[in-house]
């Protein structure tokens, strides 16, 4: 039986994946029009399925596939314990995005974790209800303000352009990904100097609970022979 590998369905994620292994000579492409979900891999035991970035963390958390290339960030917001159902097979080297808390760039005060601690008491104080972040990354930011002891705040979800939820009025502040600031530049925001909760970048997953007989065992350690981590 080959090993089921899930990859990003379309865009730079998907090209630079299938980049990402035939620098390492195995040959990935698309079998049917971009409006067909069909890839085949040339040169491996492997199984080829394109799904979206988000879909890849629950495939794997369930196990109905064997790898999956997705953003660590998605892996470990999206599975619980996520180090116990999947273990890191390599970091790809592309798709660098960090998780950040940010805040109006008119907080001149505001500008370390400790600071937001404060700032968020004094906003209950004054206005009766908990400072709100907007963001997509419950998990995540509600362990890192956790560790950090900022309390006093709540996360409001948002799934469309944080970066303006300040500006709208439905948000104080924000933990959202960014690759190069100038979104958040752009909305007036600024992040904390220790604001950074997970350096985010693709990453080839394995399965833990995925069926590992003996010949999908052969199949990854051929894999991992040729793509140079054995």
């Amino acid at each position: 039986m080959t090993i089921r590998l899930g990859v990003p369905s379309k865009g730079r994620l998907m090209e630079k994946t299938f980049g990402w292994f035939a620098d390492r000579g195995i040959d990935m492409r698309r079998s049917g029009s971009d409006r067909e979900y069909a890839a085949e891999v040339a040169g491996a035991d492997v199984e080829l399925m394109l799904l979206s970035a988000g879909e890849i963390p629950r495939e794997l958390a369930a196990g109905r596939i064997h790898l999956g290339v997705t953003g660590s960030d998605l892996v470990q917001e999206r599975i619980p314990a996520w180090d116990q159902a999947v273990e890191v097979v390599a970091p790809m080297g592309f798709g660098h995005a960090d998780l950040v808390i940010a805040v109006p760039k008119c907080w001149v005060d505001v500008t370390t974790l400790d600071d937001l601690d404060a700032a968020a008491a004094a906003f209950r104080a004054r206005h009766g209800f908990r400072l709100r972040i907007a963001t997509k990354y419950h998990r995540l930011v509600r362990d890192f303000l956790r560790d950090a002891g900022v309390a006093d705040y709540q996360l409001v979800d948002s799934q469309g352009a944080t970066e303006g939820t300040v500006a709208h009025g439905t948000a104080e502040a924000i933990a959202d990904i960014t690759s190069t600031g100038e979104t958040l530049r752009a909305n007036h925001l600024r992040i904390l100097d220790d604001g950074l909760i997970h350096p985010s970048e693709a990453t080839l997953f394995r399965a833990r609970g995925a069926d590992w007989g003996d010949a999908e065992r052969a199949a990854l350690a051929d894999l991992v022979a040729r793509i140079g981590l054995a």
